[in-house]
């Protein structure tokens, strides 16, 4: 709970680089963020941890298998009956074939130059940036 009372929901995302520094993607089909683009992720699912989630919601929007690593950041944004509490780790891809699927209407690796067209979720340019994880190309 929030200091007003509000349900806090724990959330995940996954922040991934390729070998070339572009930054993975996904567009929302899906409210909140419908049409904006964000880091794949999602809800932590009840018996879950954060790794679990983070694992399982970047293959279901990606189709990629990924190892994930240490936690870059916590952000929280409201939410209708609460406030999300997201925890955002740094991954490397192991395995898979790049798709949208689940509730990503499209997904794909952008550079700098692309990120910078993007409508993104809110707060997302500037979280990406204090926190050094810009698309390095």
């Amino acid at each position: 709970m929030t200091a007003d009372g509000a349900p806090l929901i724990r959330c995940v995302g996954g922040i991934v680089h390729d070998s070339n520094g572009r930054l993975l993607l996904v567009r929302r089909a899906n409210p909140p963020g419908e049409g904006q683009w964000s880091i794949p992720g999602g809800r932590v699912e009840p018996g879950e941890d954060d790794r679990t989630a983070v694992i399982r919601e970047i293959r279901e929007e990606t189709g990629l298998l990924v190892t994930v690593g240490e936690l870059i950041g916590n952000v929280t944004r409201p939410a209708v009956h609460g406030v999300y509490d997201i925890h955002d780790y740094a991954c490397q891809v192991r395995s898979g074939v790049l798709r949208a699927g689940d509730d990503a209407a499209e997904v794909r690796w952008v550079t700098g130059a692309i990120l910078d067209t993007l409508p993104l979720s809110e707060g997302l340019y500037a979280t990406l940036e204090a926190w050094g994880q810009l698309p390095r190309t």
